[in-house]
């Protein structure tokens, strides 16, 4: 049979046949959401009782019991890693952010008992930055009115090194001075931790959308005691929400410095700069939906304004479509059992 040309014009072209179907939808699906793709961050703190933070609906600051409880239910959710945030009690505080390298801070006591309980089947990140340990709320130590960046670094290694005897898989740098993934790396090596990764903060922007978080952890009142001296903000060490160029520089020295994993911050309002990263270096890439993005979509649905699961749901897989590889929420545990349903 000979085939004789198409008369006059093409098909239609439908793309509505290939959304016809839930199961035909699915099958197509270009970016695909997984549990596997979660970290939950986990607020602890030194009492007996889960305290709710207030700006952030369902999000509680929980006992060291609390914290292996929330760690079963990772594992069994088939989220791979917690990552550890402590709420330091503010007589432990100081200028000189010494308990950041207290190897019995509750945040190296936190991590032994999880990795005593789950030993590797469970990723523990830790946060080396010192705003839940100083005074003055800010990620490094305050000299003259200014952030100093080597001093901080100094403190910084020390911190990693305590957390990395402690047992966390992986740290994860978010002062942003310059030069501390090179010397936490040379730090942990020196003290046979070659095999803790670097999770850094590359790109982390002096963003609005971190209230929830400093009040979950306390730093919003040092904060503010600290504007009255006229440093209530972090700008001078983190990134201006315009720029993106300027994110990937930071990427590409934190990878020549060492580090494994890079990542951007807030994810939401920067879902351009994962973009750029993730096609520019081709790194493990990880994003943080912040607090203040959470805590925007919870009392969204509070109010009845919008579906607040399946917003959560499309916000946390437009992250990853952007091309993260891992994202940091405090919706997983709520997004990893939507997936099993």
């Amino acid at each position: 049979m000979t085939m004789q040309p198409f008369p006059g014009r093409f098909p239609d072209t439908r793309l509505r046949r290939i959304r016809r179907h839930g199961w035909l939808r699915r099958a197509v699906a270009e970016t695909v959401l997984s549990s596997a793709d979660l970290v939950w961050p986990l607020f602890v703190h030194d009492h007996e009782m889960a305290l709710p933070v207030a700006s952030m609906p369902g999000v509680e600051r929980l006992p060291v019991e609390g914290i292996l409880r929330a760690a079963g239910e990772a594992l069994r959710l088939g989220i791979p890693a917690i990552a550890i945030f402590p709420v330091v009690e503010a007589a432990r505080k100081t200028d000189d952010a010494a308990e950041a390298c207290d190897p019995e801070n509750l945040a190296c006591r936190t991590v032994r008992a999880v990795r005593k309980e789950y030993g590797d089947a469970l990723g523990i990140i830790c946060d080396v930055a010192l705003d839940p340990y100083t005074s003055h709320g800010h990620d490094g130590l305050l000299k003259d009115g200014q952030i100093v960046n080597d001093e901080t670094v100094d403190v910084l290694c020390r911190q990693a090194v305590v957390l990395a005897d402690a047992g966390c898989h992986v740290v994860a740098p978010s002062d942003m001075m310059d030069g501390r993934v090179g010397s936490l790396r040379l730090a942990l090596d020196e003290h046979e931790h070659d095999g803790v990764a670097i999770l850094s903060y590359a790109a982390k922007y002096a963003s609005a959308f971190y209230g929830p978080f400093r009040d979950a952890v306390g730093s919003s009142t040092a904060l503010g005691m600290a504007a009255g001296r006229g440093l209530g903000d972090k700008k001078t060490y983190q990134m201006d929400v315009a720029n993106t160029d300027e994110a990937l520089r930071e990427v590409a020295l934190d990878i020549a410095e060492g580090a494994d994993i890079v990542m951007v911050k807030p994810a939401g309002t920067s879902l351009d700069v994962i973009w750029r990263v993730k096609a520019a270096f081709g790194v493990p890439t990880f994003a943080y939906q912040v607090s203040g993005e959470y805590a925007m979509i919870k009392a969204a649905a509070e109010n009845g304004w919008l579906d607040g699961p399946q917003a959560a749901l499309e916000s946390v897989l437009v992250i990853k479509r952007a091309g993260a590889d891992g994202i940091l929420t405090y919706f997983a545990p709520e997004i990893a059992r939507c997936l099993g349903r």
